[in-house]
């Protein structure tokens, strides 16, 4: 298939875009903005598949979407394109309504020109897959999980957005009958994660004898999610979900964000211990708590299971393993980027 994938020099796009080269034999093109999360680095090893194509382009300009769909004729659009980092909204909330409201309007309004134009087979297999994110609940008690049926509840102007924009793709498919998928993540965490992200952010910090803030006493729990077992959901879905059904993805790998803290100095401590031979979670902090920080995200992922037959293949202690090792592999990856934000904040004071 041809799979046009926006946001996929992000994070968890371009997780996807490797997936979709190195194990599969589907089209993909790679459509992104390249803002300071997104760098063409993290497809750098696909880039030159006679499979993949790259257009820098925005999802809130109509003509340059419309352009790239018409020249690729898509039988699937994942649309991962996002502000994601919850600190940034509650900071800049403007720019979060643009992308994620805005933008995944206008993808879905072209999404639908260029489906009406479709033979009727092409548009009967064709799918609109829209990325968001277990936020959109709100926020759990001790018990409890996260299902498909759970009512929206956002509680910061990024999971505003997101429920927002799933609102959006939802009418899109009731109203125009446009084939439509949504699923709703977990905590994903990975190599090639932006280092602003609590995993990366930590690993950066105490390699460079940082402070390791933690908001308030590091109770808030996640639900963490390794980013190659997430795509692997995404393609199950898009491939083989019910249209117009949404798919919640979760680890199962319930953690208290100072446990996951505690858990990165203990790898490091093995892997690159600290030249004076303590631990580097001497250098934990704690820090003013996040205004309205939701207290626990748990996700029930039966459905995925039951219907399409995913599983998660790491373990929590798998995966931060491989990520830790991931981060001090590759330092060449996440110096610059670090570099740059100094040399940014430092130019914005």
């Amino acid at each position: 298939m041809r799979i046009f994938v926006t946001g996929g020099a992000g994070f968890i796009g371009s997780a996807l875009v490797r997936h979709l080269i190195d194990d599969t034999e589907h089209e993909v093109l790679n459509f992104d903005k390249l803002t300071y999360a997104g760098t063409l680095s993290t497809v750098e090893r696909v880039a030159a598949s006679n499979r993949y194509r790259f257009v820098r382009g925005d999802i809130g300009d109509a003509a340059a979407v419309r352009a790239a769909i018409a020249e690729f004729r898509p039988e699937v659009i994942t649309h991962l394109a996002a502000e994601s980092h919850v600190d940034r909204s509650i900071d800049g909330p403007g720019a979060f309504v643009q992308t994620n409201v805005v933008g995944t309007y206008t993808m879905l309004a072209e999404a639908r020109a260029y489906w009406l134009t479709l033979d009727e087979a092409a548009r009967a297999a064709f799918r609109f897959h829209h990325i968001s994110t277990d936020e959109v609940y709100g926020s759990l008690g001790a018990e409890g999980l996260f299902t498909e049926e759970t009512p929206y509840d956002p509680r910061s102007p990024y999971s505003a957005s997101k429920a927002a924009s799933d609102h959006l793709v939802s009418a899109w498919g009731h109203t125009y009958g446009l084939p439509v998928l949504i699923t709703n993540c977990s905590n994903n965490y990975g190599p090639y994660h932006f280092p602003e992200k609590l995993i990366p952010l930590m690993i950066v910090k105490a390699l460079g004898g940082a402070p390791l803030p933690v908001y308030g006493a590091g109770d808030q729990v996640r639900d963490w999610l390794y980013v190659e077992d997430h795509v692997r959901a995404l393609r199950a879905v898009f491939e083989r979900g019910q249209v117009g059904r949404t798919y919640n993805v979760g680890g199962h790998n319930e953690k208290q964000n100072i446990e996951v803290v505690r858990t990165v100095c203990t790898i490091l401590d093995r892997l690159r211990p600290r030249a004076d031979d303590a631990s580097y979670a001497a250098q934990i902090t704690s820090v003013a708590d996040r205004p309205g920080h939701d207290k626990r995200y748990a996700i029930d992922a039966s459905r995925i299971g039951d219907e399409l037959g995913w599983q998660p293949r790491e373990t929590f202690e798998s995966g931060i393993e491989k990520t830790v090792r991931w981060y001090l592999d590759n330092e060449d990856w996440w110096r610059p980027l670090v570099a740059a934000k100094a040399a940014e904040r430092r130019g914005a004071a």
